[in-house]
């Protein structure tokens, strides 16, 4: 009986092992194999193994005929090597029967690894034509009517959860205070969130002009845009921006 694969061994890992013993890998996944196989003695032994079940099924063991055949067959040759001594009765010939079980089992085996591999190469190529193309981003532009001229965007590559944060015109703050963008959800959205259903996204550093440009981190939420309900900018204490105790001074209007 073939030995299971550990279960910490990758699908990825797996299918390399088949392609290994098949002859199927390219230049550089041999390569990677190769390194894995001579720091890993247990996939050597899987590798022994699948090589070792294929080459049975190609190369039956014989099967040795019952001791009143096998006299007979004994009588034949001998009678052949001295034609005087011929008996005249015909001795049946011994009969090699094909291991058709595991031949077929092989065969499915062999065609399993084969539809492996063939997803694997296509999930390959499905990811390297994704990861041409160009996300769709998603932009939040934010609003005012107590700050003049005061102008706020944040644009969200939702595969990444990057974002670019631009900035301009925000008044300066007392010492102690600083302004901090919060992403507000829909209510009951699946996330933590504070009481007022919001999620401390940056505290911003903004210069002396009140400007700030800078490339930030956002929630997994923003890969389900219709949980997001709001983007707001409010003014915190420094100490614990957390506490969300300001009202909003830049808001979207979604």
């Amino acid at each position: 009986m073939a030995r299971s694969m550990p279960s910490e061994y990758s699908e990825h890992l797996q299918l390399m092992i088949a392609g290994y013993v098949l002859r199927d890998l390219d230049a550089d996944e041999a390569m990677e194999f190769e390194q894995l196989l001579a720091n890993d003695p247990a996939i050597a032994a899987e590798v022994a193994q699948m090589q070792s079940t294929l080459e049975t099924a190609y190369a039956p063991v014989e099967v040795q005929p019952p001791p009143h055949l096998r006299s007979a067959i004994m009588a034949a040759q001998a009678t052949g090597m001295n034609p005087q001594r011929r008996p005249s009765t015909t001795v049946a010939k011994p009969v090699r029967r094909f291991p058709w079980n595991q031949a077929m089992g092989a065969a499915a085996a062999m065609v399993i690894v084969a539809l492996g591999i063939n997803n694997y190469q296509l999930r390959q190529a499905l990811q390297a034509s994704q990861a041409e193309m160009p996300s769709e981003t998603l932009t939040y532009v934010l609003q005012t009517e107590t700050v003049e001229d005061a102008s706020a965007m944040v644009v969200v590559n939702p595969d990444t959860l990057e974002a670019t944060l631009t900035v301009r015109n925000l008044p300066p703050l007392p010492a102690g205070k600083v302004y901090v963008l919060w992403t507000v959800l829909e209510h009951g959205a699946p996330f933590t969130v504070d009481a007022k259903s919001a999620i401390l996204t940056e505290v911003l550093n903004v210069d002396a002009q009140g400007n700030v440009s800078q490339t930030i981190t956002v929630p997994r939420v923003y890969r389900s845009e219709e949980l997001v309900s709001k983007v707001a900018i409010t003014v915190e204490d420094a100490t614990a921006p957390q506490r969300h105790e300001g009202a909003p001074v830049m808001i979207t209007s979604l």
